[in-house]
């Protein structure tokens, strides 16, 4: 049974939540939040499985709620829900520690899968998605010098062919793509793969695409102009 704590500061939206989580015979909701002060001291009393987490709420927003619940080592899981067309904190969000996001406008078997994925330590979304996704965010996120942070200690503690892995990560491959491009067994990927998220401190390869971007390893494309 996976246990969800459903935040956001919208009583309709909850309770559309807790009827979809509640049809579902492998998940349960743990209790519901109004606001981010809420949700961090329900996650650490409850501890959920996965914290349903909205980003705009009056107060302590999702982005600040999700970097508490996260470094206070907990259990619990986050998975932030955004409007994304509108919803700039996305990145944000990801960078204090969610394991990823969803569109609010998903449908209920997305979410649902989605929580799913999240409870058992995988991302959200697939490695090309969230490279999609940040590639069209490049008009929200910082700049950075150009180049890599060659100093950084995460990068120090990486191996040649994990720095490999870990480029390929944030370029949006699959285990499948990387595999091929470097002559590798995908059983053999998935091991580097886990490595370079364990020494990089990464929980997922969410957020080693993020880690990727924040060293100078990758850069997102800037956004396609729309058609007029």
């Amino acid at each position: 049974m996976t246990t969800v704590l459903i935040v956001d500061d919208q009583p309709l939206q909850r309770f559309g939540f807790r009827m979809l989580l509640e049809s579902q015979p492998d998940t349960s909701v743990a209790g519901e939040a109004g606001h981010g002060a809420e949700a961090v001291r329900l996650a650490a009393e409850l501890r959920p499985d996965v914290v349903l987490m909205d980003i705009r709420m009056p107060g302590m927003d999702g982005i600040e709620a999700t970097r508490l619940i996260v470094t206070s080592g907990g259990r619990s899981r986050v998975l932030v829900l955004t409007t994304f067309d509108l919803d700039e904190y996305a990145h944000a969000a990801l960078r204090a520690g969610a394991s990823g996001f969803l569109l609010k406008d998903a449908r209920p078997e997305e979410l649902l899968a989605g929580i799913r994925a999240v409870a058992c330590g995988d991302a959200v979304v697939a490695p090309a998605v969230t490279r999609r996704l940040l590639d069209a965010y490049a008009h929200h996120l910082p700049v950075r010098p150009p180049g890599p942070a060659t100093d950084d200690p995460r990068l120090a503690a990486l191996t040649g062919r994990e720095r490999e892995i870990l480029l390929a990560v944030g370029q949006g491959w699959t285990n499948g793509e990387i595999a091929e491009r470097l002559v590798l067994s995908e059983s053999t990927v998935k091991t580097h793969v886990g490595r370079v998220l364990a020494k990089i401190g990464a929980r997922d390869r969410v957020q080693a695409v993020i880690l990727a971007y924040d060293l100078g390893l990758t850069r997102p494309n800037p956004p396609a102009p729309q058609r007029t």
